[in-house]
């Protein structure tokens, strides 16, 4: 059994929209969109109408969601939605519309939140910065569990979904042991923040610079996760900083890196990626890498976690589509 890992989370405390291989969106300005975030741009395509509008799951303006309630006189499953957008962009609307009218169709309701950016969790004296994504996204859950007898939405089978950044934070979730506070006074902290599934898309399954370089020789993304800027000055790049400093973040690495944390009790996971692994050598894009997946299913395989990984010529795919995938496993009875 998974240790529990007792974090109090306070209401103050990643693609699809893939996210750049560093930081290079301006924190937000103060002022919170008064349009709603389903409004998409001209690019994107139109969502349904949220049944719920920016519910708030803590104090920060950007800890809010959209909820989309399926039709049904039970309890549906949800599919828990994190955007991607390398913890510095996107919104609650990018990458969603390919899930969204397959979900609700198939009698599974959807949240999808919006969270603390990197530049935004720094301002709020976060530390490592990626505390405040993932931190975020687990409050957001728990929020969610703490709704469900008046959203009607089964608590016991809630699966994530999300592209690049957002898959990392979608994969934190699905290995990181219960962070459940029973003997919190706040009632949302007492929620669960397990999952029945996780199902993503181009995700960075390791935040370990020597692990990413390995994997993939010209690695460049991760280290504003950690603080970590570069200095232009002297033509040190971001990454090399970041792996140069590695040895004094090892502890940090082990919290937040998926692979890290993967344990035999851990739900089943599905990953997919645009192009097939080539393992050891540069990528064209090495952020979304089919390698990453290789070697998260390697470490699955090896504590017996069930995991399908899926990219151009990939053996034994059962589902094509995340799609296919989240409605298998969601609308499987509970055991």
């Amino acid at each position: 059994m998974k240790r529990i890992a007792v974090w109090v989370l306070s209401a103050a405390v990643a693609a699809t929209t893939f996210g750049a291989d560093a930081p290079k969106t301006p924190a937000p300005k103060t002022a919170a969109p008064k349009a709603p975030a389903t409004k998409p741009a001209a690019s994107q395509p139109v969502l349904p109408k949220p049944t719920m509008e920016d519910v708030a799951y803590g104090p920060h303006k950007k800890q809010v969601m959209h909820f989309w309630k399926a039709e049904s006189a039970t309890p549906t499953p949800l599919l828990f939605f994190i955007h991607g957008g390398g913890w510095t962009g996107g919104n609650r609307s990018s990458g969603l519309a390919g899930l969204l009218p397959e979900m609700l169709k198939n009698g599974i309701s959807v949240v999808s939140i919006e969270y603390r950016f990197i530049p935004e969790a720094t301002a709020d004296g976060v530390v490592p910065p990626v505390k405040g994504p993932l931190s975020d996204a687990a409050r957001a859950l728990q929020f969610v569990r703490s709704k469900a007898a008046e959203w009607n939405i089964d608590k016991t089978r809630i699966g994530a979904s999300g592209g690049s950044a957002g898959a990392c934070s979608s994969l934190w979730l699905a290995f990181h042991p219960e962070m459940a506070d029973p003997n919190s006074s706040d009632p949302i902290a007492k929620e669960s923040t397990r999952l029945t599934c996780a199902a993503v898309s181009g995700a960075q399954t390791t935040l370990d610079p020597a692990q990413m370089k390995e994997w993939t020789p010209n690695s460049k993304y991760g280290g504003h996760a950690f603080g970590f800027k570069g200095d232009t000055t002297k033509k040190i790049s971001q990454f090399d900083e970041f792996l140069a400093g590695r040895d004094k973040i090892l502890p940090w690495i082990a919290e937040y890196s998926p692979y890290a944390l993967v344990t035999s009790d851990d739900p089943p996971i599905y990953m997919t990626y645009g192009g097939p692994p080539n393992m050891g050598k540069d990528e064209k894009d090495p952020t979304h890498t089919a390698n990453f997946g290789v070697k998260l299913q390697e470490k699955c395989r090896e504590q017996r976690v069930e995991c399908e990984l899926v990219y151009p010529g990939a053996p034994d795919v059962k589902h094509p589509t995340l799609s296919a995938y989240l409605i298998d496993k969601l609308k499987t009875p509970s055991k």
